[in-house]
């Protein structure tokens, strides 16, 4: 008789691939949501390529969930929704609804959003990949920062709005689903894949 799938666990394969569409689909809603401000042409071919690497991601992970995992690759799954994802999760939606009261409110600064939310998403896989001892997390945190930081700079100096969509979101949402494809194509037993000793 077939185990209750209710009680299961899911292994260090599903764990990568679970991380990997969510990440792939946050950076197609960055890529989609801050095109608006670029010229029709552009925006319509990055809307387009998003969409392709989104399909490309869903494909490498339903052929990975096909492969079997390596003999040998027996470690424990990284990631989940453990108590120490839900405080990170929480202290993120805290940081990008505060920081969004101030850039409406008393900075005047609407567009910085994007930038704002980039630069708390970053800081949020460092913190998870402190949570979760996953080391290429903090290399994934620290690109999505720099688009932040890089677009709260252009939003200081009065840059196009177009230029902040780009570098604070765009560029993050490419980032995210580039990311996500790796994460859907890499070996379970790389030594990238594997947790921090």
């Amino acid at each position: 008789m077939p185990r209750s799938r209710r009680g299961a666990r899911l292994g260090p394969k599903s764990w990568a691939k679970l991380g990997s569409v969510i990440g792939a689909s946050f950076g197609l809603i960055f890529v989609l949501v801050n095109t608006g401000s670029l010229p029709a042409a552009v925006a319509v071919l990055f809307r387009v390529l998003a969409v392709i690497a989104f399909i490309a991601v869903l494909i490498a992970v339903v052929v990975a969930g096909r492969r079997p995992t390596p003999a040998g690759v027996d470690r424990p799954a990284a990631g989940g929704f453990t108590l120490g994802y839900w405080l990170v999760v929480v202290a993120e939606v805290g940081a990008i609804a505060a920081g969004l009261v101030v850039l409406n409110g008393p900075l005047h600064a609407p567009q910085a959003a994007v930038a704002w939310i980039a630069l708390v998403v970053g800081i949020h896989f460092i913190a998870l990949a402190v949570v979760w001892k996953l080391l290429f997390f903090n290399g994934l945190g620290a690109a999505l920062m720099l688009c932040g930081v890089a677009g709260l700079v252009l939003a200081a100096t009065g840059s196009a709005v177009s230029a902040i969509d780009l570098v604070g979101g765009v560029l993050p949402g490419a980032i995210l689903l580039g990311f996500g494809l790796w994460g859907a194509t890499r070996s379970a037993d790389s030594p990238v894949a594997r947790s921090v000793p």
